[in-house]
């Protein structure tokens, strides 16, 4: 038997208001479960779109949308069966989702497509070069209700058919690592607008609140085990469980003119300034993620507890996060809390967080998650060894060391880091992060090249 809303105690689909682009478990594990969580669920559907593969309508369309969330914890797991997702579709199902935007009802539409999805140029517009977006940008100019491949213009295509309809103000929020994501999703979809329809821009001005989040909750891939657990303590088969942690937290701003649930009854924290938060996160947990899932991987170890139980990786952790302290802002006893938790939580074996998860799409993390940090330190006058670490194992892994490369826009900087022996190749990668021309940094990287491959 398989988890259905036929079945007893399950609620029935609330109303969509809600639409969700790159459904997975990042964020079936957090804004799907505080919207669960929040006291008018009963009033806030989430309709859900796969991103780069359909597995997730596959498995859970099936289902109504059920799925079970395990929480992970040192005592043992809860399991919980989370019911705010009531529609789960194809990446393709192209007409179903403009319909969802020409609905005045639905007030959010909220995003996980990973960095690489947002296909930025280097000033953060869209990227008009980028083949997809070429392709989109021509599709939607010839028919506005045309099927696109690209999330940016996917957003495009949303707002040209509600503008059309006469649907009203809506939120644009990102679940995704990206600093001031509100900011970024602004640029990209202002200029991706602009280039399919010049007055498509102002309408987003006066009808699109563009929100920024900071989602921290570790989820690991699902595993059979998973699954076992799930048709053991619940009795029926789950085919898209998702296991996770027992921390989490959600801090979100933005003016959400269609409403929006209260989240903050569910424990998330709706703020003036995200920035503090985000920052902290970035660089302390998505920072040493980074470090470890390199650099661990290449020392041998499949998860992030088997990697920070290596003195030599902790080792490696903590000086990255004293580099990244510096630059917080925040009290001390703060950011030491936030670190004691952050061992607590890696070192948590029944929470198996993949290495090679982690090591996916590179190209977008290091930029916002190491450079910046790096980049302060030599400001400073300092070398930053946690850093050069973490960039040492990134051109390792891009030369076939550790975790497999799964990177859409890696290949610049992958030729870079073949392009001949260490000596050549840490330079050439370096000026490829903006971090060229810098001799003291480059061997700081190839003395930490080696302490990782010894």
């Amino acid at each position: 038997m398989r988890l259905s809303r036929s079945l007893p105690d399950f609620p029935a689909a609330a109303p969509v208001r809600i639409v969700h682009l790159g459904v997975g478990n990042f964020y079936r594990a957090h804004a799907a479960w505080y919207t669960n969580q929040a006291p008018d669920a009963g009033e806030w559907g989430i309709a859900a779109f796969t991103g780069r593969r359909p597995d997730a309508a596959e498995a859970l369309a099936p289902q109504d949308g059920l799925y079970a969330l395990i929480t992970k914890g040192a005592e043992g797991d809860e399991v919980e069966v989370i019911s705010s997702v009531v529609a789960v579709h194809r990446s393709d199902e192209h007409e179903a989702y403009l319909g969802y935007l020409e609905n005045p009802a639905v007030a959010v539409v909220s995003l996980t497509v990973t960095e690489a999805g947002y296909r930025r140029a280097a000033d953060g517009t869209i990227d008009l070069d980028d083949a997809t977006v070429a392709a989109d940008v021509a599709a939607l100019s010839a028919d506005p209700r045309a099927a696109v491949g690209s999330a940016p213009m996917k957003l495009v295509a949303g707002l040209l058919v509600r503008r059309a309809a006469g649907a009203g103000p809506i939120t644009i929020m990102s679940c995704d690592n990206l600093p001031d994501n509100g900011a970024a999703v602004r640029a990209v979809v202002r200029s991706a607008a602009a280039a399919v329809d010049g007055d498509l821009a102002a309408w987003i001005e006066e009808n699109v609140d563009f929100a920024t989040s900071m989602v921290d909750r570790i989820t690991p891939a699902t595993t059979d085990g998973d699954r076992a657990l799930v048709q053991q303590r619940l009795g029926v088969e789950d085919a898209s469980p998702v296991p996770t942690e027992p921390f989490s937290e959600w801090v979100i701003s933005g003016t959400f003119p269609n409403g929006r649930p209260r989240w903050e009854e569910a424990g998330a924290q709706i703020v003036d300034d995200v920035e503090p938060h985000e920052r902290r996160k970035l660089w302390l947990l998505n920072g040493s993620h980074t470090l470890l899932a390199y650099a661990g991987s290449i020392r041998g170890h499949e998860t992030i507890d088997a990697a920070i139980a290596d003195p030599v990786c902790r080792g490696w952790v903590e000086l990255w996060w004293a580099e990244a302290e510096r630059h917080l802002g925040l009290p001390q006893q703060e950011v030491e809390a936030y670190t004691e938790a952050l061992l607590d939580r890696y070192a948590n074996p029944r929470v198996r967080h993949l290495t090679a998860q982690i090591a996916y799409d590179g190209s977008q993390k290091l930029p916002v998650r190491t450079v910046p940090v790096v980049q302060l330190e030599r400001a400073a006058g300092r070398v930053p060894i946690g850093g050069a670490t973490t960039l040492a194992a990134w051109v390792l892994h891009l030369r076939g060391l550790g975790a497999p490369i799964h990177d859409a826009t890696v290949e610049k900087a992958q030729a870079a880091a073949t392009s001949g022996d260490l000596t050549v190749a840490v330079p050439a990668v370096l000026d490829i992060l903006g971090l060229g021309d810098d001799a003291e940094l480059a061997d700081a990287v190839l003395t930490q090249a080696a302490a990782i491959s010894d």
